[in-house]
């Protein structure tokens, strides 16, 4: 005697395959069934691309490292031109470095910045960060005689429309700029997205962080400040917004709530 529930289902099925291939009900399963092998595939590729996404990603914050410090050509082999860098996780309240707590290479100081261990909420936020990390990666480049030459430190801040991630290098002073550069941001292409442009990024060369008597100076503005053209950046033309962001991240990182503790040790000759 056959089961009145085992027919059921089979005959669900008889009726289905015998339904008229316009029928709704196949029309449904046909784009239902597509969707979901579709979303599958994606989602496959997506897991077994993003270790060689992750890569890249690392290799473009390396390039950045290395042209913002004057030391990249094209076709040079990025990982050892890299490797001549040294990185170190900086506390910034102290200005002294914890690689013992940390791993240079492996400390994440972005996503540090929203774990409430290893980071703080700011109150006075002028880069619209909102939380800051305790700790951030720098890098030092020294010359063929072991003495430093060069110090890149990472800096992000809002601007119009997105947060610009970047780095900024200063002499072995800690006070002269050799460059500033940003390897991820979503400005206005045209405006503010001018921020990649070669030529602006040529005027910050050569200009000051602080003024002889130690006051933070630097300045992107559309008229230079009473400090001097020495610390004087002209401002991006039709992008105010962003350019009061660059300026407001700079300072902010550069100041005492940032790299300033550490920046004073640099100049009185501790690294």
């Amino acid at each position: 005697m056959s089961d009145p529930q085992s027919s059921e289902p089979k005959g669900a099925i008889a009726k289905f395959l015998a339904a008229s291939p316009d029928s709704v009900g196949k029309t449904i399963f046909v784009a239902v069934a597509v969707c979901l092998v579709a979303s599958m595939v994606v989602s496959a590729a997506a897991v077994s691309l993003r270790p060689v996404q992750e890569a890249n990603k690392l290799k473009d914050k390396q390039v950045n490292v290395l042209q913002v410090a004057g030391v990249y050509e094209p076709g040079i082999n990025v990982t050892e031109a890299f490797a001549a860098f040294e990185p170190h996780v900086l506390d910034l309240a102290t200005g002294e470095f914890v690689d013992d707590q940390f791993d240079p290479a492996s400390f994440d100081d972005i996503a540090a910045a929203s774990d409430p261990e290893l980071s703080v909420a700011l109150d006075d936020d002028p880069a619209g960060i909102g939380r800051k990390a305790n700790y951030r990666v720098i890098y030092l480049l020294r010359d063929d005689a072991g003495a430093l030459d060069k110090v890149i430190l990472p800096l992000h801040g809002y601007g119009l429309w997105s947060t610009l991630y970047g780095f900024i290098a200063l002499e072995n002073n800690g006070n002269d700029i050799y460059g500033l550069q940003f390897y991820q941001h979503g400005e206005t292409p045209g405006l503010g997205a001018e921020v990649d442009n070669p030529r602006w990024k040529a005027l910050w060369n050569g200009k000051k962080l602080r003024d002889d008597a130690g006051d933070l100076q630097i300045t992107v503005a559309k008229t230079q400040p009473a400090a001097g053209a020495d610390f004087y950046v002209d401002a991006l033309a039709g992008a105010t917004l962003t350019s009061v962001g660059v300026d407001n991240l700079v300072k902010f990182w550069m100041g005492d709530a940032g790299f300033g503790p550490f920046l004073a040790k640099l100049q009185a000759g501790e690294f």
